[in-house]
């Protein structure tokens, strides 16, 4: 379901991805932010694609993803939108968007849905609180996408970007959350930075997909930051990451011949002035 040679198809549904993962069929999503970056991955045959809160970071320049707001994600997810009319997009529900109130959880995300125009919502964490947002939404018609593993709004909380599961009492747990969530009614769940085999179990033990990134190949599907996949970012260069193109090398050198050629005026020349 993700191959360019396709041609145009209607926006798959959460039934779909439900049946890939009954029929084997690995799930592909990346971010976007942007309207261009949308209609890219879109022409390539993506599955589904994520309007993630990591424009915080990638696109914004925080440091983190917590100072990111409703209105910026209700603004990027309507570009994409916008870029991608036929994709199924989910959209990541920002720091304190859900936490609050079961009714701050409901309002916000419906906000999200009725301005953007998108299917889905995505929620990280699996205690009882989110649990409880999750089950709200559910109830009042809104997809929902769970977050476990590395869940970067808490990442204070968390001691950092660290791989989640590795000892047996953390490992149990996230089964568990995952199973909590599974129950509570969300369409898939993104394990991220995950030990591959705790991921290959909770995958399998679930009927519901599992999206990956940082948590191996046995997931339902796997996800990435566009910017990252693309080489955007030099300096990012974590071991679950494999570059499909180097695009930061290629900006950069023609950023240089511009400025070179402005400065030498080669550039505008008699092909580009009207006459």
């Amino acid at each position: 379901m993700s191959t360019e040679e396709e041609g145009p198809r209607r926006a798959l549904t959460v039934r779909d991805f439900l049946e890939m993962k009954a029929e084997g069929s690995p799930i592909v999503a990346l971010t976007a932010y942007d309207v261009l970056f949308a209609g890219l991955v879109e022409k390539a045959g993506i599955d589904f694609i994520l309007v993630g809160d990591s424009l915080g970071q990638v696109v914004l320049g925080h440091p983190s993803t917590l100072p990111v707001t409703v209105e910026d994600m209700i603004r990027h997810a309507a570009a994409v939108r916008r870029g991608a009319p036929d994709s199924f997009i989910v959209v990541d529900m920002p720091f304190l968007s859900y936490q609050v109130s079961v009714e701050d959880t409901v309002r916000n995300a419906g906000r999200i849905m009725k301005e953007t125009g998108v299917q889905a919502v995505k929620l990280e964490g699996g205690n009882r609180r989110v649990l409880d947002a999750i089950e709200a939404l559910v109830a009042v018609g809104i997809p929902v996408m769970g977050h476990l593993g590395l869940t970067p709004q808490s990442v204070h909380a968390l001691g950092g970007y660290r791989v989640q599961g590795r000892d047996p009492l953390s490992a149990e747990d996230l089964k568990e959350r995952a199973r909590a969530l599974e129950a509570s009614g969300v369409f898939s769940i993104v394990l991220e930075l995950v030990p591959g085999t705790l991921a290959g179990e909770i995958s399998r033990s679930l009927d519901v997909p599992t999206i990956g990134i940082g948590a191996g190949p046995e997931c339902d599907g796997q996800v990435l930051v566009l910017y990252d996949a693309l080489g955007l970012n030099a300096e990012f260069q974590p071991r679950f990451l494999k570059r499909f193109a180097e695009i930061h090398e290629a900006a950069l050198d023609g950023v240089r011949d511009y400025v070179r050629e402005v400065r030498e005026r080669s550039y505008p020349g008699p092909e580009h002035t009207f006459s």
